[in-house]
């Protein structure tokens, strides 16, 4: 099955045992459809776009879904030392990289006057009920989570349709659970960054995704240029402009795709040195490229090796 979805596709491979309800194609697509009613920043009727717009002071309930991705980002937000940052918004449609247009060198007192308005410690959340407090100015962004979400709720909804094995997968986010009907579990081959002239490949890596996800993140297919240089569409909420720090893919496995998501992201914005540091100390499975003078260079934590094992 499959389809458009979240300005990208999404596709579900799984076996069926003849007990799969006729109806799983719309099932996934409300599943989809949820996500994009409550996180899209590209839908004016959102109830995050909503909540962007709300005035300064105001508490605002939020569905469950979207509460869920909110304080997860937060979270990731805070233990990353804002190098993921959900209210990065303002800098990245400043940018060009969000609903707003096409990609547009800013002048540095429009960044700075942006960066005013970014920061993730703004938020606050209220648990119990279930509400987020617009600061005033705040536009969160959570394109660098909602996929993954999204994958993990369309995850969800196949096992409580009965489906037992399956492949998810949302614009290259995937999770994989159970088995082929020969046995085999859902193998997948990561996407790496071609290499330039006169470099040898990076090696193919292939992992089983049983019970597992994966996201990748970085500029490998997704970059600007304004005839003066060549920028990466990811924003280091820190500096307010695109990273600079050489790393064109992370790709971090977890048996959430959430959270997968949003580390990657992190990583990429942290770069090799302190991202590999940072991600071998929470015990992540990472795997971490950048452009070097010699060319492409790979690393990855201990937990990733041990699955290539």
């Amino acid at each position: 099955m499959g389809g458009p979805t979240m300005g990208t596709s999404w596709s579900v491979k799984f076996v069926d045992d003849g007990a799969v309800a006729a109806d799983l194609g719309a099932l996934v697509q409300a599943e989809l459809d949820m996500v994009i009613g409550q996180m899209s920043t590209w839908r004016d009727s959102s109830d995050l776009s909503r909540f962007n717009t709300a005035p300064a002071g105001s508490w605002h309930e939020l569905p469950e879904a979207l509460f869920v991705v909110l304080e997860q980002a937060l979270n990731v937000a805070h233990d990353s030392g804002g190098a993921y940052d959900p209210t990065v918004g303002p800098l990245v449609n400043l940018w060009g990289f969000g609903p707003q247009g096409a990609y547009r060198r800013p002048s540095g007192a429009d960044v700075a006057a942006q960066r005013s308005r970014v920061g993730w410690h703004r938020i606050e959340l209220d648990p119990p009920r279930r509400r987020a407090r617009q600061p005033g100015g705040a536009y969160v962004d959570l394109s660098g989570i909602a996929k993954g979400y999204a994958v993990d709720a369309v995850a969800r909804c196949l096992r409580r349709a009965g489906v037992a094995g399956y492949l998810v997968e949302i614009g290259g986010e995937l999770y994989g659970h159970g088995a082929k009907p020969d046995g085999q579990p859902w193998w997948v081959e990561l996407e790496q960054p071609q290499a330039g002239a006169g470099e040898a490949p990076l090696p193919v890596t292939r992992v089983a995704l049983h019970g597992l996800a994966v996201a990748t993140s970085g500029d490998y297919r997704r970059y600007m240029s304004d005839g003066l240089g060549v920028y990466s569409h990811t924003i280091d909420p820190r500096t307010g402009a695109p990273i600079e720090n050489g790393v064109t893919s992370v790709t971090v496995l977890h048996p959430e795709c959430m959270v997968a998501d949003a580390m990657a992201t992190a990583l990429t914005v942290m770069g090799p040195e302190a991202g590999l540091a940072w991600a071998v100390r929470r015990g992540l499975a990472a795997s971490i490229v950048w452009r070097a003078a010699e060319g492409h260079r790979e690393a990855m934590t201990p937990n990733f090796a041990a699955m290539m094992e």
